[in-house]
């Protein structure tokens, strides 16, 4: 792991540690040791909370299995807070990992986004176009998968190489 994805500070250079240091100012929601929750400054709906780890790391491949599961298990209990506190009908929970996955700030990001039924509905297909496959292709999709999943020593060790 280089210094830049490595828990700590990235050189100052880090919008969300800035935030996290209170060197930017937010809205927080909620804080722990390890994780911090805010509004994001450009929400898609009123409630659009972001929750990350107090330690920088670029994507959630980066950080330690108990480090996710910690960042996931307050992103539940923040987002029914969210949910609840926005009125929503339902959530969105989004998290990309790199530039190809729509990742703008470079630090491990949760958006939560509150969702309304007066938007009309939303679906997967709405963001990403349905790609269809062969079944061979899948099959090694499959065996490559199960493969990098069986080499791992523990949960988040596993690297793909596709």
């Amino acid at each position: 792991m280089s210094e830049e994805t490595q828990g700590g500070a990235q050189g100052g250079g880090c919008l969300f540690c800035k935030i996290i240091s209170g060197e930017i100012p937010s809205k927080k929601v909620y804080e722990d040791e390890n994780v911090f929750a805010f509004l994001d400054i450009n929400p898609r709906n009123p409630g659009h909370t972001l929750v990350i780890p107090k330690k920088h790391y670029v994507t959630l491949l980066d950080m330690p299995a108990k480090e996710v599961g910690h960042l996931f298990e307050s992103a539940r209990m923040v987002a029914e807070a969210v949910k609840g506190g926005a009125n929503a009908d339902g959530l969105s929970l989004i998290q990309s990992n790199g530039k190809a996955a729509g990742q703008l700030v470079t630090h491990v990001h949760v958006h939560l986004i509150p969702r309304f039924m007066s938007e009309g509905p939303i679906s997967l297909e709405g963001v990403l176009s349905v790609k269809k496959m062969p079944e061979d292709t899948l099959d090694k999709f499959v065996a490559a998968i199960k493969e990098k999943i069986g080499s791992a020593k523990e949960p988040g060790e596993t690297k793909f190489d596709f």
